[in-house]
């Protein structure tokens, strides 16, 4: 029986019978994925599974390796074709047997043991690098990275360029890539477990895993857009879950105070959005119409204001109408202005203003009047954002040549950075409870420090009020524009909403 059993098992080094594997887990929920199996000759067959409760994935996996001309571990995969980013937060279960035990984002030509592959892994003795075979049956090459104990693991596929961004959850990432790996058009993607160890079975478990289909080469900004998902982020865990699809772009969500609904604009309107419900209900705003991600809703939520262009008057004007709905009423006489904040009081606006050529804030009486010009450095400044006690006004700058967050006081006066420029930050957020500032950023070889475009690598980061200590990265986003324009933080100080962008919706189901 035992020569039986392992000629049996040898069998499953062929494709034929690797992707039948598969088959025999058809009536699981297994999320994003299509299928499941053992690749190679392992000697204890693994699992895998998906919690919908915690969106969590949990695969197990045995097998010698992964390396040299063939492989044995645990894969649970999609078909994929075109490019793609990947993205997870992984960890092996206990201690473990070996230290060469793997977790990682896998990308594979079939389900072939001795497959052409690429795979960014996380060792169980932290080493963390970039793996592939470039042709079946070669040997296995590796980039090592320069960190180690990395949990956050994200695969990129760009033609033939493929691209590992690592990083321990709160940090940056670190980067390695291949060039002119061909594993074809159609390729297996997923997620795998492998023991190192052919006697052992090792687990892995895989949360926030999302498969974004990035813009093409050819989009138009501004004119092209891809989909959108609407997600919540607990600020605390850094969990994230998607909330919503929507097949073309939405924007910029508030919060609003009752803790319930949400608020984002797409294609010109505004939009409330059930969270017990899970659907959105268009918010009447009488003839205003092609409102942007510059809406603000007051500290009490009865009145919200609006961003909507308006050609004739040199572009986007600020209104003000209330949260029900309801005819807007005209503030700046000509734009483009740009509302991003209310005080505290309702008394007044501040916002961005392109005056004379030059981006500055303005704040203006929430009632109409004059505007008061509270910056005048050269270059842009943009995203203020009153404290919720009113004493101070949050704001980005690329006044230095890099886009840094600012604070000032509510004249103006006493303008001081609050981040040192490794990134170009965007859109400070405080939150409700006045102890932390949420901002986005952008990496600054992908973005001139005075523009925030769609379809970017970015971060959501946070920061204390007072600006000690160094930002601490909370998501790791594929968005940019309309992520994270407007305050976004939940009445309780727990949650933030963000959208982030993929060109198939499919690829990140609602988390119910």
């Amino acid at each position: 029986m035992k020569n039986v059993k392992l000629t049996l098992l040898a069998c499953l080094t062929s494709l034929s019978l690797v992707t039948s594997v598969p088959s025999l887990a058809q009536k699981q929920n297994l999320g994003i994925f299509e299928g499941h199996g053992d690749i190679g000759a392992v000697l204890k067959p693994g699992s895998a599974s998906y919690n919908a409760q915690t969106h969590q994935y949990e695969l197990s996996g045995s097998g010698y390796n992964v390396w040299f001309d063939h492989d044995e571990f645990q894969f649970m995969w999609k078909r994929i074709k075109g490019d793609f980013i990947l993205y997870t937060r992984a960890a092996l279960v206990g201690k473990g047997v070996d230290p060469h035990r793997k977790v990682g984002w896998m990308v594979r030509s079939s389900l072939d043991g001795k497959s052409a592959h690429v795979n960014a892994v996380e060792h169980g003795d932290g080493l963390t690098s970039l793996q592939f075979r470039r042709t079946t049956g070669a040997n296995t090459e590796e980039v090592r990275s320069k960190i180690t104990g990395a949990d956050v693991i994200q695969l990129e596929r760009k033609g033939n360029t493929y691209t590992m961004r690592m990083a321990k959850f709160g940090e940056a990432f670190v980067t390695e890539q291949v060039t002119d790996l061909d594993l074809g058009d159609e390729v297996y993607v997923g997620l795998f477990v492998g023991s190192h160890n052919k006697d052992v079975l090792e687990r892995g478990v895989f949360r926030d895993v999302r498969i974004s289909v990035p813009a093409h080469d050819g989009l138009v900004p501004y004119r092209d857009y891809l989909a959108s998902n609407l997600e919540i982020l607990d600020v605390a865990t850094g969990n994230r879950k998607v909330i919503f699809n929507a097949p073309k772009s939405i924007q910029a969500p508030n919060w609003m105070p009752n803790g319930k609904t949400l608020l984002y604009n797409g294609d010109g309107l505004m939009y409330t959005f059930d969270l017990a419900k899970g659907k959105p209900t268009l918010l009447n705003t009488g003839a205003v119409k092609n409102n942007n991600n510059d809406h603000v809703l007051s500290f009490d939520g009865k009145m919200l204001g609006l961003s909507s262009g308006v050609k004739e008057l040199g572009g986007s004007i600020v209104y003000t109408v209330p949260a029900t709905g309801g005819e807007p009423k005209q503030i700046t006489p000509k734009g483009p202005s740009y509302l991003h904040g209310w005080s505290p009081d309702k008394k007044t606006l501040i916002f961005t203003g392109s005056r004379n050529d030059e981006y500055d804030i303005y704040s203006v009486p929430a009632a109409g009047g004059a505007e008061v010009r509270l910056t005048d450095a050269k270059g842009l400044d943009d995203g203020p954002e009153y404290t919720p006690d009113g004493k101070y006004i949050y704001f980005n700058s690329s006044r230095t040549g890099t886009m840094q967050i600012y604070r000032m006081k509510p004249d103006g006066s006493e303008q001081e950075a609050i981040t040192n420029g490794e990134f170009n930050d965007w859109f400070p957020h405080i939150s409700p409870d006045g102890k932390w500032i949420v901002f986005v950023s952008f990496l600054k070889e992908e973005v001139k420090s005075d523009d925030h475009p769609f379809y970017k690598h970015v971060y959501l980061r946070m920061l204390p009020i007072s600006g000690a200590g160094r930002p601490k990265v909370i998501a790791y986003i594929y968005g940019g524009q309309g992520t994270i324009n407007t305050p976004s933080w939940s009445p309780d100080s727990k949650r933030v909403a963000f959208i982030s962008n993929t060109a198939e919706s499919s690829v990140s189901p609602v988390e119910k």
